[in-house]
């Protein structure tokens, strides 16, 4: 989970292959932003340990076992022990290990030295793909075996420098190709299946259709303690937008956003509701920035509760300004019914959670439609137990939501009036992308995205 996140259903068997390519490579991955235990779990004492960096496996004369376990509140309760096979099938090329420089020499390494190659890759260079194009499949054919007879001729060349070349100095056409690989060796045995029209798990193919792009933001929950880091060190437009969205937080917040992303000791926690809605909207809007800088403009956006406002935002109706006002204080506001509310997702149709409801009054209510059979409820802690252990009791997934105050429902009433006021003066304007709003379902102008409905983006 640490890796690739929670996968529901499939987490189990997530775990079963991580642990099949460990033995299988005898090699154990690291779990990544770990940095201490609990002092409560004595690993010492249960011989227990957290893998922090790729690790060999431990030397053994006998056959290495491994154990997978899968224990879930569900009833999930599984436990899996593996066998390696006696003697692993030695491969031609090196045996690539899930860490983010899998793909890199070491730097004592000339480039192209671990395959006998020549010149493949720059040391401490990711895979660049290759991405090629024909205006038919025959010319994206002909253009792969050209491609193929150039590298093959200029054992000098780089296997990234070939990359940004076709990508950012060639002209995309409709029938299009991706080729990846390890090396170059399987490069070109890519290029070769790509020229025959044959099958490889290195060369992605298809043709480009007419359509647009909208942009989606979610609201709170997608968040993480390092989140858009990365971005932040690889792309100056990406770390110049956090930085802008900093500064316009500055009045209104009394911490630092990177300090929130780093998780820098000291910084407050980035679950609390006033810190990770205004550090989403910094983070989400970022990635928008990316995103056009990039070629890929939205043809309209949407958002969900707080993230609305980002929405609001990319689509040119919100200056950096008013949307930083508006996160802050919006979220700012919430952290007043923080220790007084819960919130719970439900498998089931709105209706039929209307239904079910009943007369509950304002301690429990339908807070927002997810999907068709995907509804979440809000309102008094003990009100939204009962209602998740009645719908659980009859078969229904339904799960608290890991916040303590009821968004969306009666409660924002009391905040309403002061978060009216405190947004007075905030100026939308006709946006320059298509806004569609989930609060109302439709298509709304954005002049209209005053004080008034931010609140009923709230409630």
């Amino acid at each position: 989970k640490s890796n690739i996140g929670h996968l529901e259903g499939a987490a189990g068997i997530a775990g079963l292959v991580k642990t099949v390519l460990s033995l299988a490579h005898r090699r154990i991955p690291p779990s990544l932003n770990f940095t201490r235990a609990h002092p409560d779990i004595p690993l010492d004492e249960l011989r227990l340990g957290v893998v922090q960096e790729a690790t060999p496996w431990p030397e053994s004369t006998g056959p290495a076992f491994a154990g997978v376990s899968s224990f879930g509140m569900g009833g999930t309760n599984c436990h899996v022990v593996l066998a390696a096979t006696p003697t692993p099938t030695p491969t031609p090329t090196p045996t690539p290990t899930p860490t983010p420089t899998s793909a890199s020499a070491s730097a004592s390494e000339r480039p192209g030295d671990r395959d006998g190659s020549g010149a493949g890759e720059r040391a401490d260079s990711r895979p660049v793909p290759w991405v090629l194009s024909g205006r038919s499949a025959a010319a994206l054919r002909d253009q792969a075996d050209r491609l193929r007879a150039r590298v093959a001729s200029e054992p000098d060349l780089r296997s990234e420098d070939i990359g940004h070349t076709l990508a950012g100095h060639r002209t995309l056409f409709d029938h299009r190709a991706v080729v990846l690989g390890d090396d170059r060796t399987a490069r070109v045995a890519a290029l070769t299946a790509l020229v025959g029209a044959q099958a490889s798990p290195d060369v992605v193919t298809g043709q480009a259709v007419p359509g647009d792009s909208v942009f989606v933001f979610p609201g709170q929950g997608s968040q993480w303690t390092g989140m858009g880091l990365e971005l932040h060190e690889e792309f100056p437009v990406f770390a110049e937008h956090l930085l802008a969205c900093e500064r316009a937080l500055r009045p209104y917040v009394d911490w630092s956003l990177l300090s929130v992303l780093r998780g820098v000791p000291g910084a407050p926690p980035p679950d609390r509701v006033d810190v990770v809605q205004p550090a989403l909207f910094a983070v989400m809007t970022s990635l928008a920035r990316l995103w056009e800088s990039l070629g890929v403009r939205p043809a309209a956006v949407v958002g969900h509760s707080q993230g609305e406002i980002a929405a609001a935002y990319v689509a040119r109706a919100l200056s950096l300004e008013d949307a930083a006002r508006i996160v802050a204080v919006r979220s700012r506001a919430l952290r007043r019914l923080s220790g007084r509310g819960a919130m719970a997702v439900v498998s089931m149709p709105a209706d039929e959670v209307e239904r079910r409801i009943g007369g509950a009054g304002p301690a429990l209510s339908v807070a927002a439609v997810n999907g068709p059979v995907s509804t979440v409820v809000a309102g008094e802690p003990r009100a939204v137990d009962r209602f998740v252990d009645r719908v659980a009791a009859d078969g229904v997934q339904a799960r608290r939501l890991p916040v303590d105050y009821a968004s969306h429902s009666t409660q924002t009433e009391e905040i309403g009036e002061d978060l009216v006021r405190s947004l007075a003066g905030v100026s939308a304007r006709p946006g320059g992308v298509p806004f569609y709003s989930t609060v109302t379902g439709e298509e709304v102008d954005t002049a209209g995205l005053d004080a008034d409905y931010w609140y009923g983006n709230l409630r």
